[in-house]
């Protein structure tokens, strides 16, 4: 033990010494979602007037970064970031931020095998747990693709953390001090979710809507959002039974789950009596929960999140939210026309992983409707996607699709049912204008009833 902490008090040095190790030019990598560093992105943002053109590479931004506070005219810093937060979207507006599409469960695989030139990280820093007595550095709320990302790195640092859980693995949850160059000691707070909004009478629809569907031993993951956090809510209240979990996110309903004795996992095909995760949002009881809990495993995203895994389970439930659809059934669940929103994500991951997995189904659910700036109700399901809108679940995948008007199974419907369909899933004030634009639009015959 003697010398793993003369090791250890080897490497530590300050978060200024760590930023200095940054050159003009360098790509720099922050822990994903709930794992970035805080005081090393402080004395990065410090050393604004010594660099120019570095990149910064981020998923799902948890708070301003210093580094674009210092750099408000975007001259130094650039952002990348593999999946749009609310704060990302924003920063895209004022073109500080760009978007890196990929599908979520390919990322480890293109760290550890593809090794693209343009990926390398010249230096790459986030938040881990304090060290253990085994010389281990725990990924905490994001295993993802860390390990495979740190794999390659030119600079590895460690900004370690008490505050933030420490998650039982799983694999590549952690990183050891031999593979470590610089330690730096913070204490700052880690970022937990805010208390969730009060579900909106539509959500609470869509959630009754897909609850027939879910039975007793099915194998959960529920996305970002309203909807699922509903579903999640209903669940608890349910007579539902020996629940289980694979999901890429960890959401507080899973939490709430938990509590309600809903969640067995004795059903599984992997990791039997654990629950598997790849990232956590979640509030400070979740991460309370999570902490060395043995019933939750930390996995990496290809482990989560591919296809091929996820269908090994029998009756996997995912539930993801979108953004809009057309009278194809084409989802776009990522972009506002060219404005991104999130990212792709694991929501086609688990799509086809789902429809794939025996008894499975993919859930696509969104309120039909929204309103716009100035007040006016607009239709989620449109004639054609918004132009520049991405197709993030083709039609030819899309297994079940959701609103508040009903749930739908498109699989083997022809191009006039789908339109059909569609139809009978917008709020009813569009669905006249859509039954004319079906028809102008060569998706509609003779054949074709509307029961509404």
């Amino acid at each position: 033990m003697s010398n793993l902490m003369n090791e250890f008090n080897s490497k530590v040095i300050s978060a200024e010494k760590a930023a200095g190790l940054v050159k003009s030019g360098d790509l720099v990598a922050y822990g994903y979602f709930g794992i970035p560093p805080h005081d090393f992105d402080i004395a990065l943002g410090n050393r604004v007037d010594e660099l120019k053109d570095v990149t910064v590479h981020v998923a799902g931004s948890v708070r301003m970064w210093q580094f674009l506070k210092t750099d408000p005219e975007g001259k130094v810093f650039t952002l990348i970031s593999d999946h749009f937060s609310a704060l990302d979207r924003m920063l895209g507006d004022k073109g500080r931020a760009v978007y890196g599409p990929v599908q979520y469960h390919e990322f480890h695989r293109m760290r550890l095998e593809l090794q693209q030139p343009f990926i390398q990280r010249d230096v790459i820093c986030l938040t881990t747990t304090p060290m253990d007595s085994h010389g281990n550095f725990n990924f905490g709320l994001c295993n993802s693709d860390t390990y495979a990302e740190l794999a390659h790195a030119k600079i590895v640092i460690v900004e370690t953390n008490p505050n933030l859980p420490y998650c039982l693995g799983g694999e590549m949850e952690c990183i050891n001090l031999k593979d470590v160059d610089y330690i730096i000691e913070s204490n700052a707070p880690v970022f937990t979710m805010p208390p969730a909004a009060p579900p909106t009478e539509a959500e609470i629809k869509i959630a009754e809507h897909i609850m027939p569907l879910i039975p007793n031993g099915a194998c959960l993951q529920l996305g970002i959002g309203g909807v699922p956090n509903t579903i999640g809510n209903l669940i608890a209240q349910s007579d539902l039974q020996d629940l289980g979990v694979n999901t890429e996110m960890y959401c507080d309903a899973i939490t709430e789950l938990y509590e309600a004795g809903k969640i067995t996992n004795k059903r599984k095909t992997r990791d039997v009596g654990r629950s598997t995760f790849t990232f956590c949002f979640g509030n400070k009881k979740t991460h309370e929960f999570l902490h060395n809990n043995p019933q939750i495993a930390s996995y990496n995203c290809d482990y989560t999140n591919n296809p091929k895994y996820i269908q090994l389970e029998d009756n996997v439930i995912s539930i993801n939210n979108c953004v809009e659809a057309d009278l194809l059934s084409q989802v776009c669940s990522e972009s506002s026309g060219l404005r991104q929103i999130s990212g792709t994500g694991g929501s086609l991951d688990f799509h086809m992983g789902a429809f794939e997995s025996k008894g499975g189904k993919g859930i696509l659910a969104f309120e039909a409707t929204y309103k716009d700036k100035n007040g006016n109700l607009q239709s989620r399901i449109k004639p054609m996607l918004t132009p520049g809108a991405v197709v993030t679940v083709p039609r030819v995948m899309v297994h079940y699709i959701a609103t508040e008007w009903g749930i739908v199974n498109m699989k083997m419907r022809s191009v006039w049912g789908r339109a059909e369909q569609m139809i009978n899933l917008a709020h009813p004030e569009f669905r006249d204008d859509l039954l004319k634009n079906a028809r102008e639009m060569g998706l509609w015959s003779r054949t074709n009833r509307i029961p509404f």
